[in-house]
């Protein structure tokens, strides 16, 4: 018996490998939209270790120091050492620029193909039984990563971070009855004050990474339990086991070793070359140019990233007069928390309890194409050209100066455009698609099927 072998049998009486050795013929359904969560996998790693790297330089302190970096209008000048430490490793910390580039371009490419990939299993009902918990724990995960980009948002308390977190502050505070309470735990009381960029810090390092770890983890265990769902098939298939078309006990598919193991490693190369790209040729947030935080300025020109313009957008359009007074309570309800709480609030409700408007009561593990399920394409198509409209009254004034107006007329404008713009989109598409009959499948290739249901 080779040395090999005997090490073999050893790990394998500790760990049960040929127990492991089943999951390596794991079948992946050879589609590309189904990669599209991996992209957001392999962007939450570049986070992690670019993250890791920037913390290492990272002052989480508004505690003046002496600048004496390379930025020569700072120099002698009595800055935030948050500030301080952002210039130092944007200008003197070898290869800081191109990581700080690459860890903003990762946050922006993971809500993205986030969003993507939940669009791609809205449009085919892939949320539907039993997948209804993962479409669940998916969506928690895109809110607690738009949380986690809102606090890393703030940290370098430049002129211009500053006065966008404090519009957050101020729809925290806007919360009736609990506002002041909730400002102060996560603020540290009145923004800005000495201890909101350590609890920002932390929350942005350890609580919210640990948390989207965790959604993470919870959402792979459910797919590996559940298995992948998989288009429906065209004909009888043949590879391991000859399949009917029509038997949705297994999965065909690619196996996990080594085929979609080389995949996912193709896919991971060009995430991370998409990424270097970014981060070498476009710039990012421009934090010598801002300056540090003056709380008696404000920058021209304040908008959010664009995965929270939508939100900016309530927050504009909302008219004044919608805040009201409960007399019998006495509690304020202000157009801060209608639109930067409330409204939000239903859009994401909306969102969770979709899988049980859209229900199924026997399990599906085929996709549907868009265009055979009319009603629910339809309400999808409304759904993204009212966020689309949404996103757009975040820039009112940038259109305004466009345009040559005011902006109550183009708020005026897309305040109606957000009403009857959704209908309209969705109504159009709902007559298109309504008299369409069964779709035309596409061809498929498979090499290997995956029982469901079973352990893994």
């Amino acid at each position: 018996m080779s040395r090999l072998t005997r090490a073999y049998e050893w790990f394998d009486s500790r760990f049960d490998l040929r127990r492991a050795q089943t999951f390596l013929g794991k079948a992946f359904p050879a589609e590309d939209s189904f990669l599209l969560g991996e992209v957001a996998l392999f962007c939450f790693f570049v986070l992690v270790a670019t993250g890791i790297f920037l913390g290492f330089f990272f002052e989480p302190s508004t505690s003046t120091t002496t600048y004496e970096g390379s930025v020569a209008q700072y120099q002698g000048d009595e800055l935030p050492e948050s500030f301080v430490s952002v210039l130092h490793i944007t200008y003197d910390v070898p290869f800081g620029m191109l990581l700080r580039r690459m860890h903003h371009w990762a946050a922006h490419l993971f809500v993205a193909s986030m969003a993507l990939h939940m669009l791609r299993v809205f449009f085919t009902g892939a949320y539907r039984n039993p997948r209804e918990p993962n479409w669940l724990v998916g969506t928690g995960l895109a809110v607690v990563s738009m949380f986690a980009a809102y606090t890393g948002y703030a940290l370098p308390f430049d002129e211009f971070a500053s006065t966008a977190t404090g519009i957050g502050y101020n729809i925290a505070l806007s919360v009736p009855v609990v506002g002041d309470a909730i400002a102060k735990l996560v603020f540290g009381g009145q923004f800005p004050s000495s201890a909101t960029i350590p609890r920002f810090y932390f929350l942005h390092v350890f609580v919210l990474p640990a948390i989207i770890a965790g959604l993470i983890g919870v959402h792979m265990v459910i797919l590996i339990r559940q298995k992948h769902t998989e288009h429906a098939r065209d004909d009888d298939v043949s590879g391991q086991r000859r399949v009917t078309r029509d038997d949705d006990s297994v999965v065909v598919g690619l196996p996990a070793f080594p085929n979609q193991a080389a995949v996912s490693a193709v896919v991971f190369f060009l995430t991370l070359a998409t990424l270097s790209l970014l981060a070498g040729f476009l710039p990012v947030h421009n934090i010598a140019e801002y300056g540090p935080n003056d709380p008696a300025g404000t920058p021209g020109l304040i908008m959010p990233d664009w995965f929270l313009m939508w939100l900016y957008g309530f927050l504009k359009v909302i008219p004044g007069w919608l805040s009201f007074t409960i007399p019998i309570v006495d509690i304020h309800v202000n157009t801060e928390f209608i639109g930067g709480i409330f409204l939000p609030g239903l859009v994401f409700a909306a969102v969770f309890l979709w899988p049980f408007v859209d229900r199924s009561e026997k399990p599906t593990h085929f996709t549907a194409s868009p265009l055979d399920r009319p009603w629910q394409t339809a309400v999808g198509i409304a759904a993204v050209v009212f966020i689309m409209i949404a996103s757009i009254a975040g820039m009112n004034n940038i259109l305004a100066g466009i345009l040559g107006t005011t902006t109550d007329a183009i708020t005026t404008g897309l305040v109606v455009s957000m009403i009857l713009g959704p209908l309209f989109a969705g109504g159009i598409t709902y007559l298109v698609l309504g008299g369409r009959g069964e779709r035309t499948r596409s061809d498929r290739n498979p090499q290997s099927t995956d029982e469901r249901g079973g352990d893994d």
